[in-house]
């Protein structure tokens, strides 16, 4: 017994007629006829009852019938899983959360380019609760996010650490400062990336502001870094930015500052399934350490 026994049967058993079941499988009637006799020789039983008019199937048929199409159906998702596998063997599929930084994202893959042309990067833009959930079902290889609190299955690894800054509008009063203080900054209104939107900057944000006695003002929350150096250069409050995001950013009227607390930072994790690391991922994640962590925030205007 073969997979194309179980197709000849089940054709059988669907059309109920030989003739139908015979084109439907663009073959001859007669040799239908002999694989469908084999089969039942082979099993020792009785699937269809036969007549010059008609054909129907016995108790057995019907009880065959229910489990050569589960096989057939187990065969068929198995073939395709494995062409998938194949078909992304060469291709990283790589989940970003938040917003990891144009200069480094566009140096690292430009890396990948340069040592291992024949291996394609995919990149999906996704929530950390869908990042997470795609890590554990196979639909990404590994992911980027600002957030360390995963669940089980899903391994977190700090790769990149970037101070924090403080972005200004020009002509600020913290520009007295050449290293502003924490307390000096939650005084004055804030523009800050939306929670729903970068959830793991927020967590990391809201960490950093809980360690001041004072209550923050936020004046807005914005989507883009770049509407937040918008709205800082028209004066609508100050932002936390990083030397990462900040790199290949150019936004009139705003000078960058950076925070008197040296402990202040942004970690960026790679985030990957447990267990075994392929190849490719374990050289992707190589050049992620590889393309190094960025100096100082620039001081100058932007």
């Amino acid at each position: 017994m073969n997979l194309r026994h179980l197709r000849c049967f089940i054709a059988v058993a669907e059309e109920l007629h030989f003739g139908r079941a015979a084109r439907r499988l663009h073959i001859e009637q007669s040799p239908l006829s002999r694989t469908i006799r084999q089969l039942e020789a082979d099993l020792g039983v009785t699937l269809l009852d036969r007549s010059p008019r008609s054909v129907r199937l016995t108790l057995a048929g019907q009880v065959f019938l229910e489990d050569a199409r589960r096989v057939l159906l187990a065969f068929e998702q198995a073939q395709t899983k494995a062409r998938a596998a194949a078909n992304h063997r060469n291709t990283l599929r790589i989940a970003l959360s938040g917003d990891m930084g144009q200069a480094r994202l566009s140096a690292l893959l430009a890396l990948c380019r340069e040592e291992a042309p024949r291996v394609g990067i995919r990149l999906f833009e996704a929530p950390l609760a869908q990042l997470v959930s795609g890590l554990r079902s196979d639909l990404y290889d590994a992911g980027f996010a600002l957030a360390a609190e995963v669940d089980s299955g899903v391994v977190a690894t700090p790769v990149w650490r970037d101070p924090l800054v403080v972005a200004l509008p020009a002509r600020h009063p913290l520009l007295a400062f050449k290293e502003v203080p924490l307390e000096e900054v939650a005084s004055y209104p804030l523009v800050l990336c939306d929670p729903q939107v970068c959830e793991g900057c927020s967590r990391q944000r809201e960490r950093l502001l809980s360690t001041v006695d004072a209550q923050p003002t936020v004046a807005e929350y914005v989507k883009t870094h770049s509407l937040m150096l918008a709205l800082v250069a028209a004066g609508y409050g100050v932002g936390f930015s990083s030397a990462a995001h900040l790199a290949g950013c150019h936004q009139a009227d705003v000078v960058v500052r950076p925070l008197g607390d040296e402990t202040a930072s942004l970690t960026t994790y790679l985030l990957r399934p447990e267990g075994e690391v392929m190849e490719p991922l374990r050289q992707f994640i190589d050049r992620v350490e590889r393309v190094g962590r960025p100096q100082g925030a620039d001081q100058r205007p932007m």
